[in-house]
């Protein structure tokens, strides 16, 4: 198993299931919670958005009264939100991204990301230790001294947003330094294709993974033995947290393959976050990871769920839109559109419902939107299955 970081990453679906089964009502069972019976079960517990999270650590300070043990950092991250950091063995499950980027025993990472109050430097120092590579702990900014560094101990893989190394390497092209990075692990930001090629054309693998403060690493890139250079197809989830994609404003899972909401379960006992909404857009991927990885893939960011819109001067937010739809049994879906007319706001209401008549609808619009909008009744299935509830489109040209 030399390829993977462990079995884990390709064991059947039903052992993993039950593997993570056993996880979490063993969580539960510490907090004197009564057992799931399968893991569809999540889908009838509260999801936890971030907005309650900062006002229980405002109530609760520092960590909102959730259960947390070992402790031995506490970070914050914007908002503000105060995380805990613990230092057993991979806390934040990075190890076996880097292990998929190729980087162990041997390489010099050159760790980009910062070590001041946020935890990303930690994240990735915490991964690289568990694969038994050496890290040069750079953090941010200081390109000149990066790149002396990095010749000087003779690193060879990278760790830090997708950007920052093109300015280390072209400074290093400066400099008349020849830099031995030949590969990278990258996060914090968007990889895009052409980012990706110019560091496939300097011989450098270049993999992302997606992971939060709070979360620690939730999916990763891949390469695929036949072409390594290539960007992967989607990401691979961690084996210690488990996801659902849910439509925005609720905790209702969509279909597979469909955009919703990233909510992630993790299985950490030092830290266990249950259905913690992330923000994030993205869907479920169909079958499995071309190097062998057998657990479910998804297409990695897809942009953010909080769609949060402005008309007519009231904020319209998904949960009032999920409101909607719960209280009429024949609405399948619901969408709010925001468009102008001259110089005016318009909201129209496009609602998937078998019904013909859209007055018993208003009324309701009217009370939880809290504006008076155009109703539309569209055939069921007839609304783009892309994630969004509310779609803004005003030209702001």
């Amino acid at each position: 198993m030399s390829g993977y970081f462990d079995d884990l990453e390709t064991r059947s679906a039903d052992a993993r299931e039950a593997a993570q089964l056993a996880a979490f009502n063993s969580l539960r069972a510490a907090r004197g919670e009564a057992p799931l019976a399968d893991l569809g079960a999540l889908a009838t517990l509260p999801v936890l958005r971030k907005s309650e999270l900062v006002a229980r650590q405002a109530e609760q300070p520092p960590f909102g009264g959730l259960p947390v043990s070992n402790v031995a950092h506490v970070f914050q991250s914007p908002g503000p939100i105060y995380e805990p950091g613990g230092v057993s063995h991979d806390w934040w499950r990075m190890g076996r991204f880097l292990k998929a980027c190729g980087i162990g025993p041997g390489d010099i990472v050159q760790n980009c990301f910062g070590y001041h109050l946020t935890p990303a430097g930690m994240i990735f120092e915490s991964g690289a230790r568990a694969v038994g590579a050496t890290v040069l702990p750079a953090g941010t900014g200081q390109t000149e001294l990066q790149v002396r560094a990095a010749k000087d101990v003779g690193v060879t893989a990278y760790a830090g947003t997708p950007d920052f190394l093109k300015v280390i390497l072209e400074k290093a092209d400066e400099m008349g330094v020849s830099l031995g990075i030949t590969r990278a692990g990258v996060g914090g930001g968007a990889l895009f294709p052409s980012l990706r090629a110019w560091y496939a054309e300097r011989g450098i693998t270049c993999l992302q993974c997606y992971a939060t403060a709070d979360l620690g690493n939730i999916a990763y890139e891949s390469p695929n033995p036949a072409d390594p250079m290539a960007a992967p197809e989607g990401m691979i989830l961690d084996e210690h947290v488990i996801v659902e994609i849910v439509t925005p404003g609720t905790g209702d899972p969509v279909p597979e393959g469909e955009v919703g909401e990233v909510v992630v379960t993790s299985l950490n006992p030092d830290y266990p976050l249950v259905r913690f909404a992330t923000g994030d857009l993205s869907a479920i991927l169909p079958g499995q990871s071309a190097c062998g990885r057998t657990n479910t893939r998804i297409k990695g960011w897809m942009g953010r769920a909080d769609q949060t819109t402005k008309i007519k001067g009231m904020f319209v937010r998904p949960e009032q839109v999920a409101d909607l739809v719960a209280r009429h049994a024949e609405i399948d879906r619901a969408r709010v559109v925001a468009s102008r007319a001259g110089e005016r706001d318009v909201m129209t209401v496009r609602i998937e419902t078998v019904a013909t008549d859209p007055a018993p609808f208003a009324a309701t619009v009217s009370e939880v939107l809290k504006l008076k909008g155009e109703i539309e009744l569209v055939s069921p299935g007839a609304l783009p299955r892309d994630g969004l509830v509310i779609e803004d489109a005003r030209s702001y040209d």
